[in-house]
């Protein structure tokens, strides 16, 4: 088991670095003391999303989406009920595709919603489509 925790801040982009067994108490971003690990769904912009997927050592999976996608807007509360299921295991994030066309581009996303989640600085796996809750825990689950 590892002895450290590297975690990017979702909100302010500072990397956290604490101890593995600190990880249920709840461990807070030494720059502007959001919680770094609470069960709720972050919005995150392109540049908060690249070092997230690319440097954590706790999974992230990010729900892509736009304001006007109705399939986005109906699974969003299933996402964070997923989150809360998840909160010491996996982040959760939401990045609006509207805004940040480049990171679609980039990704190649062809629809939304889509669901991808990344480990380890990789990208692990795709879901594409509005899920239910237990349907996105059980794709964090499966895949890791």
């Amino acid at each position: 088991m590892q002895d450290a925790i590297k975690l990017t801040c979702l909100t302010c982009g500072q990397a956290n670095r604490f101890p593995f067994a600190k990880l249920e108490a709840g461990p807070k971003c030494a720059k502007c003391g959001v919680l770094l690990i609470g069960g709720d769904v972050t919005d995150l912009d392109d540049l908060q999303h690249d070092k997230a997927t690319r440097a954590d050592d706790l999974p992230l999976i990010v729900d892509y989406w736009a304001p006007w996608c109705g399939p986005c807007r109906t699974m969003a509360p299933e996402f964070a009920a997923a989150a809360k299921a998840l909160r010491l295991s996996t982040r959760f994030a939401k990045i609006d595709t509207e805004q940040f066309p480049t990171i679609s581009q980039r990704l190649q996303i062809r629809g939304i919603p889509l669901l991808i989640l990344y480990a380890k600085g990789k990208e692990v796996a795709r879901l594409s489509g509005a899920r239910p809750a237990a349907g996105i825990e059980s794709f964090v689950r499966q895949h890791l």
